[in-house]
C-alpha cells in the first residue's frame, strides 16, 4: 500500500471515530452515563483507545484531545455541581473553575491515546494473536485517565470539590480511592473487552491491505 493510500485510510479513520466520539457526546447516557448526581461513567474513552491500537499514540493523543473537548462543551452546557473542576467557564456559587480545570479536562484524555498506542506497538512485537496487546493497552488507557482525573481533582480542588458533594475533606482520599475501585476499574474491563473485539478484527483486515 502506498503512503498516500495510508495517509487516506488514516484520515478516514480519525474522521469516522470522531464523528462517533462526537454522537456519544450530544446523545445522553451514551458517552457519559450518570451513575450518581456527581458521578458519570465515561464510555467515550473507548474510541480514543481503539485509534490508538490501529493508528498509534499520535493518532490516540488526537482523539484524546476530542475527548477532551466534548468533556469541556458537555460541562459547560449540561453540568453538575462538580463540573468546575472540568470546565473554567462553569460556576457554582463562589467556586468556579480555573487553569487547572482545563489541565484536568484535558491531559489525562491525551494520554490515554499516547499510552494505550505506546503500550500497544511495544506488546505487539511479540505477541502474535494481538489480543494481550489490545486487553493491557484497553485497561491502562483507561485507568490512566480515571487515577489522573480523580488525583487531579485532589490536588487542584479537593476542597471545593468534597464541600459540592457534601463529604468532609478528611474523607475524600477515602471516596477517590473507591471511585478509582469501582468505576475505574468497571471502564477498564469494558474497554478492554470492546477495543479487542473491535480493533483487532481491524487490524488483520489492515494489515492485510498492506
Amino acid at each position: 500500500m502506498s503512503n498516500q493510500s495510508t495517509k487516506t485510510i488514516t484520515m478516514v479513520q480519525l474522521a469516522l471515530l470522531t464523528a462517533i466520539m462526537v454522537v456519544m457526546a450530544m446523545i445522553p447516557f451514551l458517552g457519559y452515563i450518570p451513575i450518581t448526581p456527581t458521578i458519570r461513567a465515561t464510555t467515550i474513552h473507548i474510541p480514543v483507545i481503539i485509534g490508538a491500537i490501529l493508528m498509534g499514540p499520535k493518532a490516540g493523543a488526537f482523539l484524546g484531545f476530542v475527548f477532551g473537548l466534548t468533556s469541556l462543551v458537555t460541562n459547560t452546557i449540561n453540568g453538575g455541581i462538580t463540573a468546575f473542576v472540568f470546565t473554567p467557564f462553569y460556576q457554582l456559587g463562589d467556586t468556579h473553575g480555573n487553569f487547572w480545570s482545563l489541565v484536568i479536562c484535558f491531559v489525562p484524555r491525551i494520554l490515554i491515546g499516547v499510552v494505550a498506542g505506546l503500550l500497544f506497538q511495544w506488546i505487539q512485537k511479540w505477541d502474535r494473536t494481538k489480543v494481550l496487546a489490545c486487553v493491557i493497552s484497553g485497561i491502562a488507557g483507561s485507568m490512566v485517565n480515571t487515577i489522573l482525573v480523580m488525583f487531579g481533582i485532589y490536588i487542584f480542588f479537593g476542597q471545593q470539590y468534597a464541600a459540592a458533594k457534601e463529604i468532609a475533606f478528611d474523607t475524600l482520599l477515602t471516596v477517590i480511592g473507591g471511585v478509582i475501585a469501582l468505576n475505574g476499574v468497571i471502564e477498564a474491563v469494558v474497554a478492554a473487552l470492546i477495543a479487542t473485539f473491535v480493533a483487532r478484527p481491524l487490524l488483520t483486515i489492515l494489515n492485510k491491505k498492506r
